[in-house]
Parts: C-alpha cells; sequence; structure tokens
C-alpha cells in the first residue's frame, strides 16, 4: 500500500515531468509544490517511490522520471479528468455539423481528436456483424445506367453506378427497388447474401440478366463492409515527440501501419475507469508499441457499440486531458450518428 504523501510526490513528479520534460528531482518538487515538508523527506519519498519501480533515473543525474507502473497508478488515482474547455467544446460541436455520410463524419472525426490531443488519433469504421441494411435507393442515371445507394443503420452511404446490357424502364427499378427493400431492410449485412442468392429467379426471364446484374453489384458493396478499417490523422505529431520515445520511433510507426495490429489492440480493449480503455507502455502486448500509451474509447449507434476511436502516443502523455478528449469525441460521434 502506497502512503498517501508518497502518491502526492509521484503526482507531482508525473505532471512536472508531462510539463518540462525534464527528470524532476527533490529539490524542483519542494520549490514548485507545498508539501510542507523537508527536501531530506521529499528525497526519502523518492526513494521509496523507486524501490516500488514507480520511477527511475533515465541517467546519473538526480532527476527521476516516471514508469510504466508510475504512470499507471498515477491514471488509476486520477480523482476526476480534466474538463474540457468551452472553446474545445464548441470546436468539436461546430467541427461535426453537416457532415454528409460516414465517411465524412469519420474523416473530421479523426482530424479533430488528433487536433485536440496532438497525439496519433485512430477511428475504426463500423464492422460488418454489426450493421444493418436501413435503405437501398435505385436510380436511373441514364438508358442503360442505375445508381444503386446502400444505407446501412451505423449512417454508411455507398453508391456506385452499375452499366447494364439494355435499358430498364421506371416501372421495372421501381419494382426492383422495392423487393430489394422488402427483403433487406433491417437485415445484418451478413445475411445478404443468402437473402439475394435466388433474387432474380422472382422477376420475369428478360430481365433476370440485368437484375443479376444489380445483385452483383449490391453484394460487392456488402463485401466493402466486411474489411475491418482503422483511419488515422496526426502521425507527424509521433515525429515532433521523437525524444520521447527511446531508442527509435520506427517501431512505433511500422505498428500502426498495420491495420490488423491496431484492429487486434483496440478489440481487445474494454472500457475501465472514466469509461475509457488506456494501455501503458509494455501493457500493449505488441512490441512495437512498448514505448507507447493508448487510449480508446467506444462510440455508439441506437444505444449499441459499433465501433472504438481513440489516440496514441508517448507514456509522457497528458493523461487527463486526453481522456478527456476521446471521451468528448466519441460522445459527439455518437449523438452525429444518431442524427
Amino acid at each position: 500500500m502506497i502512503p498517501e504523501r508518497s502518491l502526492e510526490v509521484l503526482r507531482a513528479i508525473v505532471n512536472d515531468y508531462i510539463q518540462t520534460k525534464e527528470p524532476v528531482g527533490s529539490k524542483s518538487l519542494v520549490e514548485r509544490h507545498q508539501f510542507g515538508v523537508s527536501s531530506a523527506t521529499i528525497r526519502n519519498e523518492m526513494a521509496m517511490l523507486e524501490e516500488e519501480e514507480l520511477i527511475h533515473a533515465p541517467h546519473t543525474s538526480a532527476g527521476r522520471v516516471p514508469t510504466d507502473k508510475g504512470y499507471r497508478l498515477f491514471v488509476d488515482r486520477l480523482g476526476e479528468v480534466k474538463p474540457l474547455s468551452a472553446s474545445e467544446k464548441a470546436a468539436i460541436s461546430n467541427f461535426m455539423i453537416g457532415s454528409a455520410d460516414l465517411d465524412e463524419t469519420l474523416g473530421r472525426t479523426v482530424r479533430l481528436l488528433s487536433q485536440l490531443t496532438n497525439q496519433v488519433a485512430m477511428v475504426q469504421y463500423p464492422t460488418l456483424g454489426r450493421a444493418r441494411v436501413r435503405n437501398i435507393e435505385l436510380i436511373q442515371a441514364a438508358d442503360t445506367r442505375v445508381l444503386l445507394i446502400l444505407i446501412t443503420d451505423s449512417g454508411r452511404i455507398q453508391q456506385h453506378v452499375i452499366e447494364l446490357s439494355e435499358n430498364l424502364d421506371a416501372q421495372l427499378i421501381a419494382e426492383i427497388r422495392g423487393k430489394l427493400n422488402e427483403i433487406l431492410s433491417g437485415l445484418a449485412l451478413g445475411e445478404v447474401a443468402s437473402k439475394l442468392s435466388n433474387f432474380a429467379n422472382g422477376f420475369a426471364p428478360q430481365a433476370r440478366q440485368q437484375v443479376g446484374l444489380i445483385t452483383e453489384s449490391l453484394l460487392d458493396q456488402v463485401d466493402a463492409n466486411r474489411q475491418e478499417k482503422i483511419i488515422l490523422a496526426g502521425t507527424a505529431n509521433l515525429a515532433r515527440r521523437e525524444q520521447d520515445f527511446p531508442g527509435s520511433i520506427s517501431p512505433v510507426l511500422e505498428a500502426i501501419e498495420e491495420q490488423v495490429v491496431l484492429l487486434k489492440l483496440i478489440t481487445e480493449m474494454q472500457a475501465e475507469q472514466h469509461g475509457v480503455s488506456l494501455r501503458i507502455g509494455r501493457e500493449n502486448a505488441f512490441e512495437g508499441l512498448n514505448n507507447a500509451s493508448v487510449v480508446v474509447s467506444g462510440y455508439e449507434n441506437q444505444g449499441n457499440e459499433i465501433a472504438k476511436l481513440g489516440v496514441i502516443g508517448p507514456t509522457r502523455m497528458d493523461y487527463s486531458s486526453n481522456i478527456a478528449a476521446v471521451k468528448a469525441v466519441a460522445r459527439y460521434l455518437t449523438k452525429a450518428l444518431g442524427n
């Protein structure tokens, strides 16, 4: 059990190191903070923290920096996260207004999160298993061309122009559209293929070839949703903080380029304290992220979590502010998808 005064010293070391980037010594702690005790007492507290492997000396100077274990204890003992300012809340709200579809909404979201945190931001697309067909539109674009639009309940809109071998009249197009929606509306995307296996047989023989082309295109759009996908923004922020990564920044850059790695990581991360999930340094199972911290929160649609978003940065990050930003952007994204 760590005594309360030792925890106060640890909090001070973490906060000072985050702000100054410099190892923290007992003298600076006494000057910066009102502990009401002598430098000798602070040195004793620091020695105890070092014995507990919560801080360490990066070199032979008198200063100390937090370890992964120290950051973890600091985060676990956070009484509350730093609230967003009124200007930050307004920026989030304004930034999210006017998005036309899911692609644009997620693109705005990841850029916004990167700007708020000065970290690498990531947003996961809703997965196939959780998405359902909301509506299908079929619009005649030219004599032998029709525009097929697939809209899911996650807000994603996909469209494709189909080139047919002959002209379809408006009545047949309306019939195809009506039957597609009758069969597929509300259906999970993973179930669409089985429902369309004999779809063309419900039409006159002379129309079946054209109906088949339309259903093939629709299945291609459904398959596009099968691909697990993450979009990133702010990778340049890592380069600006390269000195925060011991040795080389390359392993972190390589890790975030591997979408499979990131998808596996955030899928395993479940909400903990403060409504987010947090992995610090060597808590990450992937070696390339052993010198990084990952903060993740889920976003929802119709009351159910459909995917996650978060940030990746050095372990020397402002955890309180980043947790608050990730949570807030997740809430705003949930709200945007519900509109």
